[in-house]
């Protein structure tokens, strides 16, 4: 089996969930006592932060990539970023390793063409929301036409991730607010919805909705296994 690589902390919520959910579709598909070989390096959120909020995404993308270049030369084989915003800098950090570097983007994008939708919403920060890295990927390598909500609503979605999730809250108001939020985007013609943020499992379940629901960190978490378990 192959050593994954997490660069994870970001928040480390939802890195936590990266590690359980991996571990567990290992032992599913695996048996036994078979659990994944992992390295680990989990930053402090609160510098990665600091460096979104000022735009400078060169700091992060030098900071991240250095992180990468540690977990290959620990032994990872295949290297993950678990968090959707910071994949602003995947290219950074692509480029610091010789292993191969397995995007969230493309795992969702894989499965939202696999079930043959083509207009679906986004919810994440607003810096996925906003920025051309995430949506502009899911145009140009799948084809998708992809609704964000509106300014109004991008802040708020925003606000409970930074807010709440990261540090763990999971409040029922405010998950009726993101359904509501969903309820616009699919009256804009949201055949699915993408939980763009990797702690947006927390609040927001597939059962919750009557469209599809594309979990990036589920999604992502399916990409490595099947890479890590490749060939056994």
């Amino acid at each position: 089996m192959k050593t994954i690589g997490i660069i994870g902390g970001m928040s480390w919520e939802s890195t936590a969930t990266y590690y359980q959910l991996i571990n567990r579709e290992v032992a599913r598909r695996l048996g036994g006592f078979h659990s994944a070989p992992i390295v680990l390096h989990s930053v402090d959120f609160a510098v990665i932060e600091d460096m979104v909020v000022r735009g400078d995404w060169e700091a992060a993308g030098r900071h991240l990539a250095s992180a990468a270049a540690g977990l290959e030369g620990a032994g990872a084989d295949v290297l993950v970023l678990a968090t959707n915003t910071v994949h602003k800098v995947a290219d950074d950090i692509e480029a610091a390793v010789h292993i191969p570097f397995l995007h969230i983007v493309d795992a969702t994008g894989t499965s939202i063409i696999a079930n043959r939708l083509h207009t679906v919403g986004l919810l994440g920060t607003r810096y996925t929301m906003e920025l051309d890295f995430y949506r502009g990927r899911l145009t140009e390598r799948f084809g998708l036409d992809v609704i964000v909500p509106s300014a109004g609503d991008r802040a708020r979605v925003d606000d409970v991730i930074f807010s709440e999730l990261v540090h763990g809250k999971v409040l029922e108001s405010s998950k009726q607010e993101y359904l509501d939020i969903i309820d616009r985007l699919t009256e804009q013609g949201a055949e699915g919805v993408i939980l763009g943020c990797t702690e947006l499992g927390m609040l927001i379940r597939p059962e919750d909705l009557d469209l599809p629901v594309f979990d990036t960190t589920e999604l992502h978490v399916m990409a490595v296994v099947d890479t890590a378990i490749e060939g056994l």
